[in-house]
């Protein structure tokens, strides 16, 4: 860093513990430690706009980072805030006051759209409303394994990027519209951030960055992207009480996940008395994500032993993404504090344990009308004019969208015949069977499609910017979607990808999503993919199996029961 201070390094050491603050009443300089109760009640007079003071080290001389009452902040400097953000962002600084927060998590999700957080002081907390805050690159160079897939102390980091020479920092800043206080964790808040170099450029690889672009396109087209999350996972019981040598692996293999049993039967679909066996736990999970403010509508039991599923109302499409990610990571630790194990991968290699998936349910809507632009007329259409433009983009697209929308090895496990998943690249109304279920009605404003491809592991960034991009190539080019298919496992439409090879290979050759996701982004995500692949055939090549295995590997279960 040049001209900003972004909160401590990786060795923690910070450099100043002091700030020159002028008192708003006298002018008068006060050299102390600021608390986050001074600063909300001079807030009247500072703003994260106008930042805060000029740093000072411990000795009282000023450090080299200019940034005084005359200078604007790092967010102020590059212009990362809205003002409706900056004025947030006072609000936070009140209510992680009155709330008496001691730490609060910034969070932002890796590659995989996995949450990884940092713990702050609320000192801390406040210059990052400012200024950032430093994280390490790596966990955007490392596999779900831990594993370093780019080599990173070699000039341009193994991807020919001088910026990325060495594993630099990064720049954290907070987003203030995602402010919570965890409702398991007393004193603690939360916050999602997004990644930017030290000169204010976002960062290449940031899936939420690279959402906000797809949103801004469909915006310039006058439109929004309204997305409803349909998520199911799996909750049981943890049997194993700490951790032994098998448990711990290395970068590159991950130890075995703990021991887990079942909480119900299962395959009693819907069944009321299952439900009750699991009605402690969801009953704290709801109180925590009414907490939270996600927009939960139901908790129900789903087929497998003990697989829930859990549906969202309707919202923009980055609320829903950002939603996604604090609602996994939520449900993961709430769970494993009441002595249960919730996962998300999609097929856990457990005797009868039936695929999960993520179904995601879109619309558009006019941006100034606010009128869904998919509900049909009374011409007998499933979608309106434009809705069937969407359509037919997302059908056209959805060979390479495949590894968005089910990006693990273990999620192409769900694409079979007559599985309520689907296995080609088909479209219906109300078809439980087809890739695109349509759910629509003349003047109905829910009207709909439902992605049926999805996997609960999915990165929600990248799968719900997969789809606005496909869906507005498709309004563009004024596409027509062909005749549903009323039995679609039977169709003659082209099959989805089968594995993950073979869904990674239909990405590297869409020129489209090269174009819309920008070539860079697309190789580092295909050498992050084969990297993981390449590690699970090396397995099959070691145990005497082929990587085309109809069941649940040893290796899947330590990668992903744990991970997700």
């Amino acid at each position: 860093m040049n001209d900003y201070h972004n909160g401590a390094d990786d060795d923690g050491y910070e450099g100043c513990g002091y700030y020159a603050i002028g008192d708003p009443v006298s002018g008068r300089r006060i050299d102390r430690q600021p608390t986050i109760q001074t600063v909300c009640r001079w807030r009247i007079v500072f703003t994260p706009r106008m930042f805060f003071g000029a740093r000072y080290s411990t000795t009282g001389a000023p450090t080299n980072n200019p940034y005084g009452m005359n200078s604007a902040s790092f967010i102020d400097h590059h212009g990362l805030w809205s003002d409706a953000q900056a004025k947030r962002a006072s609000e936070v600084l009140r209510q992680a006051e009155t709330d008496g927060l001691h730490l609060i998590r910034l969070a932002w999700a890796d590659s995989h759209g996995v949450a990884r957080a940092k713990a702050v002081t609320p000192d801390t907390f406040r210059d990052a409303l400012a200024n950032g805050y430093n994280i390490n690159v790596a966990t955007s160079t490392l596999d779900g394994s831990g594993g370093r897939v780019f080599s990173s102390f070699v000039r341009g980091g193994g991807m020919e990027l001088d910026e990325m020479t060495g594993s630099p920092n990064l720049v954290i800043v907070p987003d203030p519209d995602t402010f919570r206080v965890l409702p398991w964790a007393p004193g603690v808040g939360w916050i999602l951030c997004d990644e930017y170099f030290s000169d204010g450029t976002p960062f290449h690889f940031s899936s939420r960055h690279l959402l906000r672009k797809q949103i801004a396109r469909l915006a310039e087209a006058g439109l929004r992207h309204i997305v409803g999350l349909e998520v199911e996972w799996y909750l049981a019981h943890l049997v194993q009480d700490r951790l032994t040598a098998e448990n711990t692996g290395v970068p590159g293999r991950r130890g075995k996940p703990l021991d887990t049993a079942p909480i119900e039967p299962g395959y009693s679909y819907h069944s009321e008395t299952n439900l009750n066996v699991m009605q402690p736990i969801l009953s704290t999970l709801t109180h925590a994500y009414i907490g939270l403010g996600l927009p939960l509508r139901s908790v129900e039991n789903e087929f497998g032993p003990g697989q829930v599923e859990c549906t969202f109302n309707a919202t923009d499409a980055l609320e829903a993404a950002d939603s996604y990610v604090l609602f996994r990571t939520a449900t993961r630790q709430v769970c494993r504090q009441h002595g249960y194990f919730a996962t998300f991968m999609c097929r856990p290699g457990l005797t009868g344990h039936f695929s999960s998936g993520w179904h995601l349910h879109q619309s558009i809507v006019d941006d100034k009308t606010g009128e869904n632009a998919m509900t049909p007329g009374a011409d007998g259409a499933a979608l309106s004019e434009t809705g069937g433009a969407f359509l037919a983009g997302l059908l056209d697209h959805a060979l390479p969208a495949t590894v968005f929308a089910s990006p693990t090895i273990n999620g192409f496990r769900r694409f079979q015949p007559n599985s309520l998943a689907p296995n080609r690249v088909t479209w219906g109304t109300d078809h439980r069977g087809a890739l695109m279920r349509v759910i629509s009605a003349p003047g109905n404003p829910a009207s709909r499609i439902e992605n049926r491809a999805g996997e609960p592991a999915a990165n929600p960034y990248l799968f719900i910017a997969s789809q606005i991009a496909a869906g507005l190539d498709g309004i563009e080019r004024a596409l027509t979607p062909p005749p549903p298919d009323d039995a679609p496992y039977d169709s003659a439409k082209a099959l989805l990808p089968g594995d993950l090879g073979d869904g990674l290979t239909a990405l590297a050759d869409s020129a489209f999503f090269r174009d819309r996701f920008g070539a860079l982004f697309m190789e580092y995500y295909l050498r992050l993919k084969h990297a993981e692949l390449d590690r699970y055939r090396q397995y099959c090549d070691d145990s005497g199996i082929g990587a085309d295995n109809a069941d649940v590997t040893g290796w899947e279960q330590d990668e992903y029961y744990d991970f997700f």
